[in-house]
């Protein structure tokens, strides 16, 4: 166990996918089932569900799931088995995102080429804006899985995937993108898992568009062809690509989806935030080093709502914060992570093949 304030635990599991969701569970059983019993209280802090909605939801898409990954559903299986839950308390934990229409938190992405970049390293980095509840629950997980790339990614207890990198050279990070969306599908950490499977942007673009999903999702990534983002729809996979830099907050870019942000203000001040990391992207001196990627994630313009968020009086969303800062650097497979707000909490490195 790591006593250290300022990193997350460390977990590594390796083998089939029924044996890594076990010692998943036995290693961190306790913070599964913490995670699970607080999933709709943390939820209904922007929207009511019953118990019984949330039930019927989690087993139609675990069907769903089923049909995109068993294998993942079987890690579930091995998670549920150990931490002495049910299969559909462990999908809960896929699912509860699909309950909470438009938006439910913030964030903010960007990639970087390494032709841009100190030392040429590509770079996928963002700030994770929810409910810092969820930092109890945070953990650093690395799967070794059989056959398929090594993956590390900071992620809550019992998800099936979240954000990090494989080694392959897929990084991914990951917000909230306003769109239509519907209550039951292949759940969203089950399609992010996919891409880390893959070795290539094509293939991740596949993993993505094979699912029959339920909700929108932006993926921010470095990838062997570039920086890339992904709008995500019910109906689509549309890929933006930039050979030097992109950058997303909570708003569609992509020129087939624009239309759609009309129809959700709230975009908890999306456009000042992307007009603010497209400026301190811009203004850095070529090429970027680390440290100046940090300070801009730290940046206070605007604050409390700033790239760097804190708790403030919107009556839905000021109880989140900037709960974790991520930077990838997919070539030395590596996450340098903040556990808080990166204007005050140290950047903790974590590495895959040491």
């Amino acid at each position: 166990m790591n006593d250290s304030p300022t990193r997350y635990r460390e977990v590594e599991v390796e083998g089939a996918p029924r044996e890594m969701g076990r010692q998943i569970g036995e290693a961190v059983g306790e913070l599964v089932r913490g995670f699970h019993a607080m999933a709709l209280e943390s939820v209904n802090r922007t929207v009511n569900v019953s118990p019984a909605t949330a039930l019927a939801v989690s087993r139609d898409s675990t069907a769903c799931a089923e049909q995109y990954s068993a294998e993942m559903v079987e890690e579930c299986r091995g998670v549920a088995e150990a931490s002495g839950l049910s299969l559909e308390d462990v999908m809960l934990l896929q699912v509860r995102n699909q309950f909470v229409e438009g938006m439910d938190h913030a964030c903010t992405a960007l990639s970087v080429d390494g032709s841009a970049v100190a030392a040429g390293r590509s770079i996928v980095a963002q700030n994770w804006d929810n409910d810092p509840a969820l930092d109890e629950f945070t953990i650093v997980l690395t799967r070794r899985p059989v056959g398929k790339p090594a993956l590390m990614t900071v992620t809550q207890a019992g998800l099936i995937s979240y954000l990090g990198f494989n080694d392959a050279g897929i990084g991914v990070c990951v917000n909230t993108l306003p769109a239509p969306s519907k209550p039951v599908g292949v759940p969203h950490y089950f399609t992010l898992r996919g891409v880390f499977e893959t070795t290539s942007l094509n293939d991740a673009v596949d993993a993505v568009r094979r699912a029959e999903r339920a909700i929108p999702a932006n993926m921010m990534m470095a990838t062997p062809e570039g920086p890339a983002n992904l709008e995500i729809t019910v109906d689509d996979v549309h890929v933006l690509q930039d050979k030097i830099a992109l950058t997303h907050t909570n708003h569609c870019l992509h020129p087939e989806l624009t239309k759609i942000n009309a129809d959700f203000p709230e975009l908890i001040e999306s456009g000042p935030r992307k007009a603010r990391i497209d400026q301190l992207v811009l203004e850095a001196r070529s090429p970027l080093s680390i440290e100046q990627l940090k300070q801009a994630l730290a940046d206070h313009q605007d604050h409390p709502r700033s790239i760097c968020r804190h708790p403030n009086d919107d009556p839905r969303f000021g109880f989140m914060t900037s709960v974790f800062s991520i930077i990838v650097d997919v070539e030395q497979q590596q996450m340098h992570v903040t556990r808080g707000n990166p204007c005050c909490q140290p950047y903790e490195i974590y590495q895959l093949n040491k």
